[in-house]
């Protein structure tokens, strides 16, 4: 399914101030895979997933998303395609109720009101926040806008799905809950994530940026079991596999 493909090539990025955040970053995803990208604070995480729907310009390099290279001329239909979940859902959340929220996307791209309201539905019900349907965004919990900001990416009907630090500012149950959501979308996934114990759990294929270039790419427990490329990289083991501090075991 060529629609779900991401090509990244030789990307780089520099920002106004000079700060060159990507340096020669390439890479291939396809239909189905769930790939982690991490790395240590500052590393082009969150620099190069705004490049994925076009939040960010590419200073050089080219990225393509199924059929489409991405340029303002195919802008439209790639974040049709891309939904993106930011870190913090305030940047998302700016309706005066969750409803409003959600129907934003599908009523703009021209759905009926009945497709809208099911559409609505049915992304609440699979993030488990149906009854916050007509709450103001700004008064729920973080956990509870973290779910509402996933509802607004679902009701797109999105290929792939790409989300900043998923897990960041959850408690473990709607961590949780989280965690078996994502499980649950058959499409293509891309995560950031400093939670290396949900990278281990949900991603088979892991992408290692440091200070703007990719280190290593390749099956999540090989990159685990890597010890010199972990600090290297200035990161460390998931909790899963460190084992016992006090036992060893």
């Amino acid at each position: 399914m060529s629609h779900h493909l991401v090509e990244v090539k030789n990307l780089r990025h520099v920002y106004p101030d000079g700060t060159e955040a990507l340096r020669d970053v390439s890479f291939r995803i396809t239909h189905g895979e769930s790939v982690a990208i991490i790395g240590a604070n500052g590393a082009g995480k969150s620099t190069l997933l705004l490049h994925l729907n076009g939040y960010l310009a590419t200073s050089q390099g080219s990225i393509r998303i199924g059929d489409f290279p991405l340029n303002p001329a195919t802008l439209l239909e790639i974040r049709r395609t891309v939904g993106m979940v930011f870190q913090d859902p305030d940047d998302q959340l700016f309706m005066p109720t969750v409803f409003d929220d959600v129907a934003f996307g599908p009523l703009n791209l021209g759905l009926a009101g009945d497709e809208v309201e099911e559409r609505v539905q049915e992304a609440l019900a699979r993030v488990g926040a149906g009854h916050l349907r007509d709450k103001p965004p700004y008064r729920l919990s973080g956990g509870g806008k973290k779910r509402v900001a996933i509802a607004t990416v679902l009701a797109m009907s999105p290929d792939i799905l790409v989300m900043d630090e998923p897990t960041s500012g959850l408690d473990p149950f709607a961590r949780r809950q989280l965690m078996a959501l994502l499980k649950d979308f058959q499409h293509t996934r891309i995560f950031t994530s400093h939670d290396l114990d949900m990278v281990l759990e949900l991603c088979e294929r892991t992408i290692v940026l440091h200070e703007g270039e990719v280190r290593a790419d390749g099956p999540t427990l090989d990159i685990f079991r890597d010890e010199a490329l972990l600090a290297a990289c200035r990161l460390e083991k998931p909790f899963a596999m460190q084992g016992c501090p006090v036992c060893g075991g």
